[in-house]
């Protein structure tokens, strides 16, 4: 009932899925030095402070309690958001309270584009550029994408590869699916 809807949800009968993966745990690593350094802080200060002054040491602890909330909410709301891609769209979903379901058409894809940072090199991650025609779409830019050459290679070949044999696959791939007697969800 609270917990947002899985983005296969939202693809058509008629859709493959090619890619669902969540942004990279990079993310969260401003999130975490950050949320370690005001603990750290409000510690240190709140034992350094006099024994009389135990009402300033509450609310640093209080604070600090906020603090530990407030990142245990960034780790829950990187967690539930998700990237789909099908071999008709793109589809994020995001947002704990209120969920947030960001849509763009593979036919629209004009250009792409990744880079790597050395600390993304380093990790593993990457930004995922995705240009339409002339159309600044709600996936433009995708940060903190794990593994970006593998979903350059797909999204290319997507966009720019043979359709038929794409068609080939997806009628095969559908058909084994069926024969097992399972049902295809995407």
């Amino acid at each position: 009932m609270f917990a947002p809807r899985d983005p296969d949800e939202y693809l058509l009968e008629t859709e493959r899925r090619v890619i669902r993966i969540r942004r990279h745990w990079a993310v969260l690593l401003w999130d975490s030095f950050e949320a370690i350094a005001l603990i750290a802080i409000c510690v240190m200060v709140s034992y350094l402070l006099p024994p009389a002054m135990y009402v300033v040491q509450n609310i640093l602890w209080y604070a600090a309690l906020l603090v530990v909330l407030r990142f245990a909410y960034k780790v829950v709301e990187w967690w539930v958001e998700r990237l789909v891609v099908t071999d008709k769209r793109f589809v994020m979903t995001t947002g704990v309270l209120t969920t947030k379901v960001l849509m763009m058409p593979i036919s629209k894809v004009t250009d792409l584009t990744y880079e790597r940072t050395a600390t993304g090199r380093m990790f593993g991650y990457g930004t995922m550029v995705v240009e339409s025609a002339g159309q600044i779409q709600a996936l433009n830019k995708i940060d903190y994408l794990p593994r970006p050459e593998e979903f350059y290679d797909t999204i290319s070949e997507l966009v720019f590869g043979d359709k038929q044999k794409q068609q080939e696959r997806f009628s095969m791939i559908k058909a084994q699916r069926a024969a097992r007697g399972k049902k295809m969800v995407g």
